[in-house]
């Protein structure tokens, strides 16, 4: 089916929260949560860092999940005159806060594990494999929750990732608890811990850098200003030159484009309605650019503004 333009440029991408994905969030929220309190008190209980590790990672899913879920609601709020944009980017700058927060979380951890390292505690691995094998099927059953949901949605997909990676996780812990309960090495449970940690670290560092890319108004990854001119040049011939192009994301797949564009001397100025309509609409078509504005300029074109002057006059 052919991608049509939306009529409502901002309030027609709201279209991709729907109610089955909400669902799909609220119910992934709720066994994540249950399982964190499980494995933090469970943590609590065996001495196993690896398991109180684990659930601060969990933690930081829900707090992900929440966000979504937030999002989902703020989102919503339609555009006016002082919000152009809407709030969509109440999303990623909580995306922001929840990297900055998995950073400090990942320190602690890897803080605490050293110290067990240094100063080791005796292990339950029994009570501490039963943990992590419930941790795993949560995690397990969250993945196929989302799993089809997070094939059009950027935000599930970035849970559905987060809940990959805790997955991996809780066979580390599992792994470790059979070692320990065979071998004795308690030494393997901070060692799991690290290394989820570092898992932690990596998405971390992931979401900090989308969200500050977006936050400072660059160019969506994989695409930027002279991509686009080079495209629409070779598309529509009468179009000379592009220039003072500016290439921005307002939030996770609204793109914004805007440029100055020289016709040719021997185009008929009745046409530029026509051909802008279809640039804005091969642009949408071609790279997902919700919002594009061209300023025309021809010989025809009268300027429409002239430079200030310095002194006011």
């Amino acid at each position: 089916m052919e991608k049509q333009m939306p009529h409502d440029i901002f309030s027609g991408n709201l279209s991709e929260y729907h109610g089955v994905e909400k669902k799909r969030l609220i119910l992934s929220l709720l066994i994540t949560s249950i399982t964190m309190m499980v494995e933090l008190v469970g943590g609590l209980i065996t001495n196993s860092i690896a398991l109180i590790s684990d659930a601060g990672h969990m933690f930081t899913h829900c707090f992900a999940i929440g966000t979504g879920l937030v999002a989902i609601v703020v989102a919503r709020k339609p555009p006016c005159h002082h919000r152009t944009f809407g709030l969509y980017r109440a999303e990623i700058l909580a995306a922001f806060i929840n990297g900055l927060f998995l950073l400090c979380v990942s320190v602690l951890i890897i803080y605490e594990a050293i110290l067990r390292i240094i100063y080791p505690l005796e292990i339950i691995s029994y009570q501490m494999m039963l943990i992590g094998i419930i941790g795993l099927i949560v995690n397990i059953i969250s993945v196929f929750i989302l799993k089809d949901s997070s094939k059009d949605d950027l935000n599930i997909k970035g849970v559905f990732y987060h809940m990959i990676a805790d997955t991996a996780s809780s066979i580390g812990i599992l792994g470790a608890a059979i070692v320990i309960s065979f071998t004795g090495w308690n030494i393997i449970d901070p060692l799991i811990s690290i290394g989820i940690s570092f898992i932690i670290l990596y998405w971390a560092w992931n979401v900090l850098k989308d969200s500050t890319r977006i936050l400072l108004e660059m160019a969506p990854n994989g695409l930027d200003t002279d991509i686009i001119k080079s495209d629409v040049k070779k598309k529509f011939p009468e179009i000379k030159e592009l220039f003072n192009a500016h290439l921005w994301v307002v939030s996770s797949n609204i793109y914004v484009f805007s440029a100055y564009a020289r016709l040719d001397d021997e185009y008929d100025p009745r046409g530029q309605e026509r051909l802008i309509s279809k640039i804005n609409e091969y642009l949408y078509k071609e790279y997902n650019i919700t919002e594009s504005t061209i300023q025309v300029s021809s010989k025809y074109s009268v300027p429409s503004c002239r430079k200030p002057s310095i002194h006011g006059d």
